[in-house]
C-alpha cells in the first residue's frame, strides 16, 4: 500500500466515535454515580426479599383467627405475584447495568434514560401495592375492632373512615416512593444528567 492509499484510508475512517480526552474524563465521572445506583439496586433486592419473607409470619405475630389465615394467605399470594413481576423487571435492568460501560456519549445518554425509565417503573411497583395495604388495614380493623363494622358498610362513619384510609394510604405511599427513589437513585441520576449537560455545552 503506497502513501496515497494510506491517505485515502485515513480520510475515509469514521471518526464519529472518537472521544477527545476531556470528553472521556467527563464521561468517566458518570461511572461513580452509576456504581452507586447499581449497589443500591442490589441492596434493594435483599430488602424486598427479606420483607416478603417477614410478611409471611404476620398472622402468627398478630394472632390471626384461623378463618382469617386463609384470606390473608390468598391476598399474600396475589401480593407475591405482583412483587415477582416487578422485581423480575428490575433485576433484568440490574443485569443490564452490570454490563454497561460508559465510554461514549451515546452509552451515557442511553444509560441515563434507562435509569429514569426504571425509576418510574419502581414508582409504579409501589403504587401497585396500595390495594394490598388498604385491604390489610381493613382486615386488621375487622378482627381487632369488629364494632367498626357493626353499623354496616353504608354508615357515615364507615364511609368517612374508608375514604380517609384510601386517601391517606395513597398520599403516604406516594410521598414515601418519591423520597425513596430520589434518595437512592434520583440524585445520582441527576449527577449523570449534569455530565450530559456539560458534554452538550462543548
Amino acid at each position: 500500500m503506497d502513501f496515497n492509499d494510506l491517505q485515502s484510508a485515513w480520510k475515509n475512517e469514521n471518526t464519529e466515535d472518537v472521544i477527545l480526552p476531556n470528553h472521556l474524563e467527563k464521561i468517566n465521572s458518570a461511572n461513580m454515580p452509576l456504581e452507586i445506583i447499581k449497589k443500591n439496586l442490589k441492596n434493594e433486592f435483599v430488602y424486598q426479599i427479606l420483607s416478603i419473607v417477614l410478611l409471611v409470619f404476620i398472622p402468627l405475630f398478630m394472632n390471626f383467627p384461623s378463618k382469617g389465615m386463609a384470606i390473608f394467605y390468598l391476598m399474600f399470594s396475589l401480593f407475591v405475584g405482583v412483587c415477582i413481576y416487578y422485581l423480575a423487571k428490575l433485576y433484568r435492568f440490574y443485569l443490564r447495568l452490570g454490563k454497561t460501560t460508559l465510554n461514549t456519549k451515546d452509552s451515557l445518554y442511553e444509560t441515563y434514560f434507562e435509569i429514569r425509565l426504571n425509576m418510574e417503573l419502581y414508582k409504579t411497583f409501589g403504587f401497585a401495592l396500595i390495594p394490598f395495604l388498604i385491604l390489610f388495614i381493613f382486615g386488621i380493623l375487622y378482627y381487632e375492632i369488629p364494632e367498626f363494622f357493626n353499623n354496616g358498610i353504608e354508615s357515615t362513619s364507615f364511609l368517612v373512615t374508608t375514604f380517609s384510609i384510601v386517601v391517606l394510604s395513597i398520599l403516604y405511599i406516594g410521598f414515601a416512593l418519591e423520597w425513596w427513589v430520589h434518595h437512592f437513585y434520583g440524585r445520582y441520576a441527576k449527577e449523570m444528567r449534569a455530565v450530559i449537560d456539560l458534554l452538550k455545552e462543548e
